[in-house]
């Protein structure tokens, strides 16, 4: 099987792996993440006129003609800099639910403000009972005359604050965990009664607490057929699984290589602590956990197309191998820099935090695993 990426994939990657080195340092994401808006929209605004946020659509949609691996690539970069701004929420998930279940006329109101950045979505899908279940919805959008009115509460809605609209899992129809009668629906969050109260997250992102009450949602808000959409909820969410799972190889690529290069500069008893056996195993172990990673984003990026049970097999084996590896590479960068590791001044603490939260964004490890092992016995 070729594993080369296109020549346009590694134009785009130098690329964005430039942005990332000459404005995404250390200090300058402090200042980022501990400002008021807690983002730059000006990253936002260069990553429009690069063409990284149309990569992923087809030129029909006004895209660069890219799909999910053009994400993974995109990801990787942006990991390696612990990059803020809301590219799975807007690029991927939102983009997803369009490309996936979207009407030519809701294609054509979105896409093209998504790939300008002129657009900004936030998943909300989460709610606080819900443990990863997609179907548990307490959020209810019911019919009223053709549209619908909606109300509930979402949970930790990432990208929320920056948010121009808002992707709203909700129950049409049915009883609260069942499959059927879950609909999603496109939300202006400037809508009357939509209230949001947002706070930072442990990993220096934004979030909301997302509260609708009595929210009136137009017909052409509903996105793909009413009462019917956890299949398509699903995709999506392996989708954003693999972009994360990329993001999470770069973030873990450059913990190593800032742990490699700590160790070379340490001293301890007059050497470098790097030259002591047993860190170098451990050093070797993690960049071992690193490639497996690698190898196995790249097969659930290409399982995205696949026939739904190879395609969940394949996302969840790598979440739940890449939760492992994330937790033992960010755990031992920090045992290695010692106690000034999760210090804010050092950037492997922030490493570290975004590794720890990946672990369970969209699913923990058990949930994949039991996942797995119920795909499998079918």
């Amino acid at each position: 099987m070729d594993f080369n990426f296109t020549e346009e994939q590694d134009m785009v990657r130098d690329g964005l792996s430039r942005l990332v080195r000459e404005e995404y340092d250390w200090e300058t994401r402090r200042g980022v993440v501990n400002s008021d808006s807690g983002w730059r929209p000006e990253i936002w605004a260069r990553l429009a006129e690069l063409g990284i946020l149309g990569m992923p659509f087809s030129e029909e949609d006004g895209g660069f003609g890219g799909g999910a691996v053009d994400a993974m690539v995109v990801m990787e970069e942006l990991g390696k800099g612990l990059v803020v701004e809301p590219f799975v929420p807007t690029v991927v998930c939102a983009g997803g639910f369009l490309k996936h279940a979207g009407t030519d006329a809701q294609k054509e109101e979105h896409i093209g403000g998504i790939v300008d950045g002129s657009r900004i979505f936030a998943f909300a899908y989460a709610e606080p009972q819900g443990r990863y279940d997609y179907a548990d919805l307490q959020t209810t959008a019911k019919k009223d005359g053709d549209g619908y009115t909606l109300n509930g509460h979402k949970a930790v809605v990432i990208g929320a604050p920056w948010a121009s609209h808002l992707v709203v899992t909700a129950r049409t129809s049915g009883e609260q965990r069942d499959h059927d009668g879950v609909s999603v629906f496109i939300v202006d969050k400037s809508a009357d009664g939509v209230t949001t109260r947002d706070y930072p997250t442990f990993d220096g992102r934004m979030a909301s607490e997302v509260y609708f009450e009595n929210v009136s949602v137009p017909a052409d808000g509903l996105l793909g057929e009413e009462g019917k959409a956890l299949p398509l909820i699903e995709r999506v969410a392996d989708e954003a699984i693999a972009a994360s799972c990329a993001e999470a190889c770069g973030a873990m690529k450059v913990a190593h290589a800032m742990t490699v290069d700590y160790s070379r500069q340490r001293k301890q008893f007059g050497v470098p602590i790097g030259s002591f056996q047993v860190l170098q195993h451990r050093m070797v172990d993690m960049y071992t956990e690193y490639e497996q990673s690698v190898s196995l984003t790249y097969l659930a990026t290409m399982k995205l197309d696949a026939p739904e049970k190879e395609r969940k097999l394949a996302v969840s084996a790598a979440k739940v191998r890449l939760g492992q590896a994330a937790k033992y590479i960010g755990e031992e960068a920090i045992q290695i820099h010692g106690g000034m590791g999760v210090t804010d001044e050092l950037a492997i603490g922030g490493y570290f935090k975004r590794l720890t939260i990946f672990k369970s964004e969209f699913g923990s490890i058990d949930h994949h695993m039991k996942r797995h092992i119920a795909l499998s016995a079918q």
